[in-house]
């Protein structure tokens, strides 16, 4: 139909000089601002989503080597979705439509349920709701196995945060981590590394400067909730929290290096993982749901001094 958006349909909810959309494919951000200024470095409603932004990624986030993994003794092969190196990316529910359930003026509740295919022969109910007030945007996210065996699963979201006026090269990051993964040329972990002390230690706020960071960080340092946030910053005060819940124990880091202009470097992607990349193939973090099991993540984005 002539004059569709690529996006599908579009859902508004404001409060409190908090403004969000959530988009019907792939039922994720495509905006968000506070105060009048975007502070979410989305896309326009008449554009195709670019880089995974602002996406739900799930059942697995970040790659799976080759699409090819087993699993309670069976080998599952997904499409390579990334062919360029030959990956499988982001899981299976970013470019399906999702349906409304429940929406007031300041919140959205999205669901979509995924069937079984050949490389993930499970069922999952998903289902994300997206909320604005005065603390900022917050998404509470869940997945219920709908079949009768237990299911391998993971879970992300994709932000690009920017402080608008303000050079990725001067933003202050602040990342809550011990360790991170040492990845190959496919982005592919290989290996892992602590970060005391090094150019990857950004346990106390630094400037980014010239570093290139595509890094999933682990070893989280969690708050007494059992959470944990990263946080971007300028010299002038302005700042973004973006948070997560016990159920995130890792965080990505992504600095647009790669991304074609305009996007090349002009925002910071800070994606809460429930596992590392190609999760499946190693099972680090994997969860793991049984029949009727649900599971229940919250993120949110904070502004400070904003």
């Amino acid at each position: 139909m002539a004059g569709v958006s690529p996006s599908g349909e579009q859902w508004t909810i404001k409060a409190d000089g908090h403004e969000a959309v959530v988009v019907e494919v792939g039922g994720g951000l495509r905006g968000y601002g506070v105060a009048g200024v975007d502070v979410l470095d989305g896309y326009a409603e008449n554009e195709l989503c670019a880089a995974s932004a602002g996406q739900v990624l799930a059942p697995w986030p970040n790659r799976i080597r080759d699409g090819r993994y087993t699993f309670a003794g069976e080998p599952y092969q997904l499409a390579l979705t990334e062919p360029t190196k030959h990956n499988a990316i982001h899981g299976l529910v970013n470019w399906v439509r999702w349906r409304v359930t429940h929406s007031t003026d300041d919140s959205v509740t999205l669901e979509y349920d995924l069937p079984p295919c050949p490389g993930y022969p499970w069922p999952l109910a998903v289902r994300t709701t997206w909320t604005v007030g005065e603390s900022g945007l917050r998404a509470t996210h869940s997945a219920t196995n709908l079949s009768d065996r237990l299911c391998p699963f993971g879970f992300a979201v994709h932000p690009y945060l920017t402080l608008p006026g303000a050079a990725v090269d001067d933003l202050q990051l602040q990342v809550p981590a011990r360790s991170r993964l040492l990845v190959d040329g496919r982005s592919l972990p290989i290996g892992e590394a602590r970060i005391a002390g090094g150019d990857f230690d950004f346990t106390q706020p630094r400037r980014v400067g010239t570093a290139i960071l595509d890094t999933a960080f682990g070893d989280v340092i969690r708050d007494a909730d059992g959470g944990s946030a990263v946080t971007l910053s300028t010299v002038d005060g302005r700042g973004l929290r973006v948070w997560a819940d016990a159920a995130f124990g890792w965080w990505q880091v992504f600095t647009a290096d790669t991304l074609d202009p305009p996007r090349l470097r002009r925002s910071v992607a800070i994606e809460p993982m429930t596992c590392p990349p190609d999760a499946f193939r190693s099972g680090r973090d994997l969860i793991l749901l049984e029949p009727g099991q649900t599971w229940q993540g919250t993120w949110g984005i904070m502004p400070l001094s904003y």
